[in-house]
Formats: structure tokens, C-alpha cells, sequence
């Protein structure tokens, strides 16, 4: 399927899967309208895969009686039809997932795989399939999660484990499903509101353990949650203990814990440092136990404190990828993959931080009742890894995005492409980490907080827009969108030139800086007599 199918099935209201369903390795953070400065619900996503991806707009929609849509994979095509909605909302949406809808409905997700029995290779529907139809059907978290429980019971789950982090401008949920064996109906699931005032994370892990069964107003779960792992003969309910989703459907191994469990802990720790929480988790000691569902911040997040929540190598901790001699001379924290390796048959793995160079896209969805949805709900979004890249403010009306984020192919490098753009940054920083980090952070905090300070502004101007002229409205929010977006990714091609020149062939500015001295006793230290300039006989 090229761009132009893609495009094709765009505007029949349906949005097609890029890629062939890979286990994304993401990492989604959930902070409740409690837990923020300004009482925004915040929804963040990092797309963790190597590929280009692509930002388009689907429109809002009045469809016909009696229409289907195509249900279609990237690498088989069309596979079924479902029945379409009477009305679709207004989706912004990548290559690889819907995101955020003009009612200020935002979805992440993560990958967490789980028992490899239960998927269901005869379901229809994949997550991002779900994303898509939830975020063109739903005014709200809670109507998400219904409309993807109806979809799954009426065509099938065919995904392996997923979580969900589902929000509006009021409510903040973690949503958790898998596959219900070959031939199946439906899927296990279960839902979890985050209470106001506390925050929840996921990263490759189901997370979701033993949940309330009365109470709907903060746990929704389906009917065959249990009974297929009672079935399957992953729970027995004669054993005295009780039902935990996470232990049923994604039993924990020491890898997992590694993997997953350390960028829990990195968000936990960070925004709850009172909390002194304890790394023996991830790091596999056998007493030590899982993090819990969701904390309280030590204090309140400002959208400035959820960016940089979701930038970091474990930096200052035990685990910091910036030191080391796997960090080279010049504090690289970037691993290259495979992630897991041997030595002298002894197993090894690379911490998985936050921040990653096979991130994709990172969006940090902002919903906010404090004003009409149109304005109230911001996809922060941006291109490549989280450390290196700038979060550019899409409101969830518009009607086009920059074009350079819907540009260019992952088999060709282009300056008209915003993912090629910052993907260029952020790889030339590896020869210089140490020094490079440095000029790229000041050009990302100047920006992001001149778009922090307009924010007010904008939008004061857009409500009374809202409440006059809708339509002129949703104009002026596209084009700050897109126009900021589109100096954004021009201020970062200034950006690549002047590393370049800055940097160019080992020097800065043209003088010499050499090797750390920490870095050369080691050099010393593995090969003492090859570099001294006055050779010890002996």
C-alpha cells in the first residue's frame, strides 16, 4: 500500500496501518487534571520504531446509512469492512496511530505482548485500528473505551497485550486488553481511572493488577476478563488470591523487569522524589516489588515539567548512560541495537531509557476544561527522540498540519522533511554528545518557551473567536499551527548547519579539544605501553 491508498482510505474516513503491526517499545505517561498546574489532563506517547512517520488531519464527517469502511493492514491491504459511524469526529493522526480528536479525546499507547497463545490471528482489528475508530466515534475517555470494547466483541482482537492511555478534559485512564485465544470473541480487558491529583505510567508492561469489580465509576472491565484466564488455566480461582490482570495475562520475567520497570521508576522517582523509591525492581532482586499503579507528584506538573518527564537517560542515577565506557569519550547515552547480547555465554542488556534514538514521533496531549475543546485540547508534538526534538503546539481543530510533518520517505534523506530534519540533529550530536546536547537544548528551551508564553494569548484570542466566528476560529488556530510548526523545523535545519560548522572534523570553532581525561586513563589503563611517548623497557 503506497501514500496515495493511504490517502484513498483517508478520505473514505478510515486511517490506514503504515507499518505490519510491529511491537512498539513506547512509553506513555498519564498525569490527571489534579496532578497538573493548570488542571489539564496530560496524555503522553513516545512511537518507538524505525520508520518515517506521517502526520495528517481526518476530517469530521456525516456518512450514509448502511456504509462500511475498509479494515486494511499496511502489508496484506484491505481484510474487512465495518460499519461506519452515522457521524465521525475530527482526528489528528500518525502513520501508525490516531492521537487526538477535536473533542478532546487523546490515546496512547505501549506494547506489552504478554501470552503468545492468546492472539487471535482471526480478529479483525489491531490497537491502531481501535485508536483510529475510538477517537472518530468518542466525545469522551469513558465513551473510548465502551466503542473499543463494542468493536472488539462484534469483529475481533487480533493484537497482541496492549495498554491504553485514554483521556478528556475531565478524566485520565489506563486501559489494558489482550487476545482471547484462536477463534475467540472479544478480548479480556479491563480499565482503571487515575484518580485526581495522581498520575500513572506504562512502558511494555501490563500494569494493571488486581482491580475493584463494583465500582463503574472508576473500573470498567469486560465480562470475560477472568474467565478466560481461569479457562486457559492462568488463574484458579480456588487458590485464595485474588485476580490480577498483569500476573494472568503478563506474567513478569527478569528481562521485562529491566526493560520495562526501570522507566517507571525513572518517572516515578523524578516527579515524586519524597517517595525515595527504590531501583531493586527493575534491577531484578528477587524480593523487591512491582511499582504501584499510579503516585502523587510531589508537586503539581506545569506542561513544562511533563516535556522534560519524558526526556531522560537516567541521568544522575546509578544507571546514567552519559557515563561509562559505553558512553565513549564524549558522553553519548545512545545504545545501538540489539538491546540484548552475549559475551562468553553470559547474557547482557543495554538499559532502555525514556529517550531513545528509535523514537519515531512523541506527542504530550494537553486537555483542558477551562475552555471549548476546540482550543482547550494542544498535541504537543515532536519528531525523533524525545532529548533532542521540540514539542510544536497542534490544536485539535485544525484542518491541515505542516508539510513538512506529512513529507518525505525513510529511504532518502530530505531537508523538506520535518522526521529527516531533526533526525539529522539528533544523529550528528552522537560525535560530540557532551558539548553538542548543549547548543541543541538552548534552541529547545528558547522555543518551547516562547510557545509556553504565547500560549495564553492564542488562545484568548481563540475562544473569543469560538464563541463569535467558529470558523475563523479554527482558521487562525491552522494556521498558528501550521506556520509555527513550519519555523520550527526551519529554525532546526539553522540548527543542523550550525553543528556542522560548529563541529566540523573533530574541532569547535576550529580549536582543538581533545579527549576527557577520565576517558584516556582508561585508554591508558587497557593498553599502558602503545601511546607513551617514552617506552619502560620492561
Amino acid at each position: 500500500m503506497n501514500k496515495k491508498s493511504l490517502t484513498l482510505l483517508l478520505a473514505i474516513g478510515f486511517f490506514a496501518v503504515v507499518i505490519s503491526e510491529p511491537a512498539f517499545a513506547c512509553t506513555s505517561l498519564i498525569v490527571s487534571g489534579g496532578a497538573s498546574a493548570d488542571g489539564s489532563v496530560f496524555i503522553t506517547y513516545t512511537c518507538d520504531a524505525e520508520f518515517h512517520p506521517y502526520l495528517e488531519v481526518i476530517p469530521a464527517a456525516d456518512h450514509d446509512p448502511d456504509t462500511f469502511i475498509p479494515a486494511a493492514r499496511w502489508s496484506r491491504g484491505i481484510e474487512g469492512k465495518i460499519k461506519q459511524a452515522a457521524h465521525t469526529y475530527a482526528v489528528i493522526g500518525s502513520s501508525s496511530a490516531g492521537l487526538i480528536n477535536d473533542q478532546q479525546v487523546a490515546i496512547g499507547e505501549t506494547t506489552f505482548d504478554g501470552r503468545s497463545k492468546l492472539i487471535n490471528r482471526r480478529g479483525l482489528l489491531t490497537y491502531p485500528h481501535l485508536m483510529i475508530l475510538a477517537l472518530q466515534r468518542a466525545r469522551t475517555a469513558r465513551e473510548a473505551i465502551k466503542i473499543m470494547a463494542e468493536l472488539v466483541d462484534e469483529y475481533g482482537y487480533r493484537s497482541t497485550g496492549e495498554s491504553f492511555s485514554i483521556g478528556d478534559s475531565k478524566e485520565a485512564w489506563i486501559m489494558e486488553m489482550i487476545g482471547p485465544g484462536r477463534g475467540g470473541k472479544g478480548a479480556p480487558w479491563v480499565a482503571v481511572r487515575i484518580p485526581d491529583g495522581y498520575l500513572c505510567c506504562h512502558a511494555n508492561k501490563s500494569r494493571i493488577g488486581e482491580f475493584p469489580k463494583d465500582d463503574p465509576n472508576n473500573c470498567l472491565y469486560s465480562k470475560n476478563v477472568v474467565s478466560v484466564a481461569v479457562e486457559k488455566g492462568y488463574y484458579d480461582p480456588n487458590s485464595g488470591k485474588p485476580f490480577s490482570f498483569c500476573q494472568a495475562y503478563d506474567p513478569e520475567t527478569v528481562d521485562g523487569r529491566r526493560y520495562a520497570g526501570a522507566r517507571i521508576w525513572s518517572i516515578f522517582r523524578r516527579a515524586a522524589p519524597s517517595l525515595n523509591l527504590s531501583a531493586d525492581y527493575p534491577r531484578g532482586l528477587p524480593d523487591a516489588k512491582p511499582f504501584p499503579l499510579y503516585i502523587k507528584p510531589d508537586k503539581k506538573l506545569s506542561t513544562k515539567n511533563v516535556f522534560s518527564l519524558m526526556r531522560d537517560h537516567y541521568e544522575g542515577t546509578a544507571y546514567d548512560m552519559t557515563k561509562g565506557i559505553d558512553a565513549g569519550p564524549f558522553g553519548n547515552p545512545n545504545r545501538w541495537r540489539g538491546i540484548e547480547w552475549k559475551v562468553d555465554d553470559v547474557n547482557y542488556q543495554w538499559e532502555r531509557p525514556i529517550s531513545t534514538q528509535q523514537t519515531a514521533y512523541s506527542i504530550v496531549a494537553q486537555l483542558r476544561d477551562s475552555l471549548p475543546a476546540p482550543v482547550g485540547g494542544v498535541l504537543w508534538f515532536g519528531m525523533d527522540d524525545t532529548y533532542t526534538t521540540c514539542y510544536i503546539p497542534l490544536y485539535c481543530c485544525i484542518d491541515a498540519v505542516p508539510k513538512s510533518f506529512d513529507s518525505g520517505s525513510i529511504d532518502a534523506f530530505s531537508w523538506d522533511s520535518a522526521w529527516w530534519t531533526f533526525n539529522l540533529v539528533a544523529n550528528y550530536a552522537c560525535l560530540k554528545y557532551s558539548y553538542m546536547i548543549k547548543d541543541i537544548q538552548a534552541v529547545q528551551n528558547e522555543t518551547e518557551d516562547n510557545f509556553l508564553k504565547l500560549q495564553p494569548a492564542v488562545e484568548a484570542t481563540a475562544a473569543e473567536l469560538y464563541r463569535t466566528n467558529p470558523a475563523l476560529m479554527k482558521s487562525y488556530l491552522t494556521d498558528y499551527s501550521v506556520s509555527h510548526g513550519e519555523l520550527t523545523v526551519q529554525r532546526w535545519r539553522e540548527l543542523a548547519r550550525h553543528l556542522i560548522t560548529k563541529y566540523n572534523d573533530g574541532y569547535i570553532n576550529g580549536r582543538e579539544v581533545g579527549y576527557p581525561e577520565e576517558w584516556l586513563r582508561k585508554v591508558i589503563k587497557e593498553n599502558p605501553k602503545q601511546y607513551r611517548l617514552n617506552p619502560i623497557d620492561k
